[in-house]
């Protein structure tokens, strides 16, 4: 096995890697994959912490009558509970974990705090961040990236549906090719949809490095994390 690359990472996973398989809520069965995945990138001693989505519960977007700040914290409360059951999942497998929310909610989980988050994963704890950056109007692609700063991450690895980033949707474009390699400012002047502007922004002002990959494939977060080239790297 190659030398490792990082020792401290945020894992950026959408609320649907733990969707049932009509799409909604949440699968016990897909919880317990996620968690096998994040059980295997411990075993380098990497540290790991998560940012969750909420898009198997809930879509402000989708909601255009309803006021966007109300939408959002819907959503957050959806992330909330995406992070419970992954936290169950990985505990049920042996891994300790914290869930950390950016909204108060002391009974279910502790509240955010930057020196605590990096002293639990010194200690080799999984920290979950929920309810995203805890304010309407960002998106959790965004306090994925500013969670992975304040962390002092070394990267910042986005799983998603497919291989890496396109210069299409794959989905609906055949002939879309994956870029192995792009630079911040080309992936927002292409307007490439791996996330929004403002987390691309934070990660370029920051330098710090984005790898879009599968985690569904069996090993990809442990290649990313020992140097190999997996999916694509989004640097300066």
């Amino acid at each position: 096995m190659r030398a490792q690359t990082y020792q401290r990472v945020l894992l950026k996973i959408g609320g649907e890697s733990l969707a049932g398989e009509d799409g909604f809520s949440i699968g016990p069965t897909r919880a317990r994959a996620v968690a096998d995945r994040i059980v295997e990138a411990r075993a380098l001693n990497v540290e790991i912490a998560i940012v969750i989505g909420g898009g198997n519960f809930w879509r402000g977007g989708e909601m255009p009558t309803m006021a966007r700040s109300t939408a959002d914290y819907i959503g957050m409360l959806g992330t909330v509970m995406n992070a419970l059951a992954l936290q169950e999942a990985l505990e049920s497998v042996g891994v300790p974990t914290r869930v950390q929310t950016a909204i108060e909610m002391r009974e279910v989980a502790e509240p955010y705090i930057r020196r605590k988050a990096m002293a639990h994963l010194e200690q080799g704890r999984v920290v979950i961040f929920a309810a995203g950056t805890g304010n309407p109007f960002f998106t959790t692609d965004t306090a994925g990236a500013l969670r992975a700063m304040e962390i002092n991450a070394e990267a910042l690895l986005k799983a998603t549906k497919v291989d890496g980033a396109y210069t299409d949707d794959p989905e609906v474009n055949p002939n879309a090719t994956r870029l192995d390699e792009i630079t911040y400012l080309e992936a927002l002047n292409r307007g490439l949809r791996i996330m929004d502007a403002t987390a691309f922004s934070l990660c370029m002002d920051n330098d710090l490095p984005i790898v879009v990959f599968r985690l569904e494939d069996p090993g990809s977060l442990q290649r990313v994390l020992t140097g190999e080239r997996v999916g694509t790297v989004i640097a300066a």
